[in-house]
This record gives structure tokens, sequence and C-alpha cells, in this order.
């Protein structure tokens, strides 16, 4: 009976031993990806053009997509330098012979556009189809995408104006980029059988202080608005208080601007019930254009707020140029359209500006 009883211990604790071996306790935490959950997630684009899906587009196409959804950023011919660094420009037709963007060693050009630098097509084409336009990111479809490309392939002088481009010629393509053969291989980064790229040569203790030796002039520090207060919701950098003199090895606290829906909500309630406008204007990117006080790209929302003040058909008027967008009312940088909001969503905003935009 004894030996019955020592080996029917044995097996249970082999049977728990190898229980406790398959069942590790990550195992019960979620599932398996579907295979269409990994297919809307696997959209990216190789370098060897893997992924890339069919389709074509013209360069008149994308001048059209452009016109309707780029250029309030990039302006019409890529240049603009205001929302972001500009596209195009800096490269020449010797540079598409060689492959090689002669003014990046020589310099001589203001900013390095994004054609001086890339060296895959496809680069741009997958983030293009992902992240654009920056109001409504992957709401372009392949043939759209295949269009602007070719659009700022000609404005580079890459193919000509009367150019399709598509899933069967973009390798060649390729071949005329102007930085096409300027990439760059450091071999700390690459090879493995060197010597490791970590050694380290920072001062940890007792380091000297580097004086500033350049500053811009006092008529040009404020030139484009507070730099403290044009910060998007999130991250941990933050802009000089530029309404100031400079304060060397001081930090300087960052004004408040951006919209705080959490702050927020600590509030009592409003009677009215309705969308939150500021979770609203945080969600669709209001507050990278458009600060609580200051401008910042486009005018401060209490700048708005103050320009309508009192005129009786505001909250429509407002509710249509934030839908359709526009542009010369507060500047040269226009506004692009806020297609993807609701009515209600349009009314509370505009009702919220027209209160007060507290």
């Amino acid at each position: 009976m004894k030996k019955e009883l020592l080996q029917a211990a044995l097996l249970g604790l082999l049977v728990f031993g190898s229980a406790q071996a398959e069942d590790k306790p990550w195992q019960a935490i979620g599932r398996a990806a579907t295979p269409a959950e990994v297919q809307a997630w696997d959209i990216d684009v190789r370098g060897d053009f893997k992924g890339l899906p069919k389709g074509r587009g013209s360069v008149t196409q994308g001048e059209q997509i452009w016109e309707g959804k780029c250029a309030s950023c990039h302006g019409s011919f890529g240049e603009l330098n205001e929302v972001f660094p500009p596209l195009v420009g800096g490269t020449t037709p010797d540079d598409i012979r060689s492959g090689i963007v002669a003014a990046n060693a020589k310099g001589g050009v203001a900013q390095k556009t994004t054609m001086m630098k890339l060296a895959r097509i496809s680069t741009m084409w997958d983030y293009i189809n992902r992240a654009m336009p920056w109001t409504a990111p992957k709401s372009l479809k392949p043939d759209e995408v295949y269009a602007v490309v070719a659009y700022i392939m000609n404005l580079s002088g890459v193919v000509p104006s009367d150019f399709t481009l598509s899933d069967e010629n973009i390798a060649q393509v390729q071949q005329k980029l102007p930085n096409r053969n300027g990439l760059v291989k450091f071999d700390g980064l690459w090879l493995t059988n060197g010597k490791p790229d970590v050694k380290n040569v920072a001062c940890m203790h007792d380091c000297p202080i580097e004086q500033v030796s350049s500053a811009l002039p006092d008529f040009a520090r404020n030139a484009h608005g507070n730099l403290s207060e044009q910060n998007r919701v999130i991250g941990a950098v933050r802009g000089a208080d530029t309404t100031r003199p400079p304060q060397p090895f001081k930090t300087v606290a960052p004004a408040e601007n951006k919209v705080d829906s959490k702050a927020d909500s600590k509030k009592p309630a409003a009677a009215a019930s309705g969308p939150d406008v500021k979770a609203l204007l945080n969600k669709n990117s209001c507050t990278a254009c458009h600060g609580l006080k200051n401008k910042v790209v486009g005018p401060g929302f209490n700048e708005v707020a103050a320009k309508y003040r009192g005129r009786a058909d505001g909250e429509a008027y407002l509710m249509g140029k934030i839908k359709a967008g526009g542009t010369a009312v507060w500047g040269a940088v226009p506004m692009p359209p806020q297609s993807q909001l609701k009515e209600a969503e349009l009314k509370a905003i505009a009702a919220w500006l027209m209160a007060g935009a507290q």
C-alpha cells in the first residue's frame, strides 16, 4: 500500500511539474492576432519595394490632391518653410545624373530639404501612405499616394509633367533620385566583428560649462512667437520663453498654453451636456497650430473668441470656417479643412469659442 501511495505521489509531482513547465505565466495573457489584424498593420514598404501595393497616379492628379490636402502645410510647390521644413529644392540636374546631392557636402543651402536627403523613393511612398495628410493619416488610397509622390518627383525635375508613376515603373524612378547614392554606413553601427561603438567619453562629474558663443539678436528672438507656447500636447522638450531676454543656465518654465482636458475635468461640470471640447481639440491636433492664448501657426483660441465676440451669426460662421478651412483671414498660412468633425462636434467647438474659449 505504501509503495502504491509513493508511486502515486511521484506521478502527481511529474504531472504537476510538466504542467508548470508547459503553462508559462505569459501564455494566459492576450491571444494570437488574427490574419486580418496582422494585415492591417503590415503596410510598410521596403527599399526593395516589397509590400508596395499595385496602383498608379499621374503628376496632374497629384497636383490636384496636393492643392486640396497638402499645400496648406507644404506650399503649392513644396517650398513652404513656415509649418514644416521644405520638401523640394537644393537639387540640380547634375545631382540627378550622379545620384549625389553636391550641396550636402558643399553647403550653400540654408536648410536641407527632403529631396536633398531622400535616398529611397519607397521611404517617401511609405511615409505618405501611413502618416499623411497630417489631419487625416491613412486616408489616401494607393493611387492617390502614387499621384502625390509623382507630383513631388516632378517638382524636383526627376520626372516630366506628363508622367504616371506606378508599381511597375517606380524602380526606374528610384534610379533618378538626386541623392540615391548618398547613404552613409557607419561601421560602428553595422559591423559586428570590430570594436563596438559603445565607449563612453562624456563627462559625468565636475564638468566644464560651455558658454554660449552666439545668440539671436533681440529683434529676431521672438519673430515667430513665444517658443515656450508652441508645444505639442506630449513630450518633455520645452522651448525658451522668447518674450524675455536670454537667461543662461536658468530653466524658464513654459507659459501655460496647451489645452489640458485632464486639468479641466477637475473643475465643476458645466450645466450643458455635449462633446468635451478640449478633448476634441487635442484629439484632432488643433492644439498643434493654435495656442490657448497666443498664436502658434494660427491664432490663439482666445484671439478667435475676441475677434467674433458679439457677432450675431458667429457660431454658424465659425462652424463653416472650421469645416471648410480657408486662408487670408489670419495670415498667409492656410488652415486645412476639418471635414472629419461631426456636426455636433463643430457646434460644440464654435459655441465654446463664442463663449470666450475658457
